[in-house]
């Protein structure tokens, strides 16, 4: 189901997180459950992975994360304060120590100016740690798009796990 470099990300951030006894969250948008999907797709990450949210609207993000709507007013919800706002909203409700937030313009419509197709805000959250926080505009179309941002949301990962 998914390519060899997608599965070796996760396979490091499975064996990270076992080797810092970390367990993991997803909190995802323009990815639909794909980082979640990639960790799960390997047989005994259930000692890792406590859970995934996928919250596509605004009204989700504010429901199972409580990102606040004047957040998602003020910046939109493709905007690293969201995506902050998710990685912490992760944690908060669920049993895990790191998480992963993704929010972005997938494509094909949906873009503008400020922001267009392939802008993709990521973060990735740790007690203890500070939030790391990128943003990418990867070229492609939608399937393209949604790869690399699974890619980049499982290396943020790793790299968190191992600090």
């Amino acid at each position: 189901m998914f390519d060899h470099e997608i599965r070796d990300a996760a396979e490091r951030v499975l064996t990270s997180c076992r080797k810092h006894s970390l367990m993991v969250v997803t909190a995802e948008s323009c990815t639909g459950g794909l980082v979640a999907a990639a960790l799960t797709a390997i047989a005994g990450s259930s000692d890792v992975v406590d859970r995934g949210f996928v919250t596509y609207s605004n009204e989700a993000k504010h429901d199972m994360l409580g990102v606040g709507l004047d957040t998602l007013e003020n910046h939109g919800a493709v905007s690293e304060p969201v995506a902050r706002a998710m990685a912490r909203g992760a944690l908060t409700h669920s049993q895990a120590s790191i998480s992963v937030s993704v929010t972005g313009v997938a494509g094909p419509g949906g873009g503008s100016a400020e922001k267009p197709v392939g802008l993709v805000h990521f973060a990735a959250a740790r007690a203890g740690f500070d939030i790391i926080a990128e943003q990418h505009v990867f070229p492609g179309d939608r399937d393209g798009i949604r790869r690399l941002a699974t890619i980049t949301a499982l290396g943020l990962l790793a790299a968190l796990a191992e600090r």
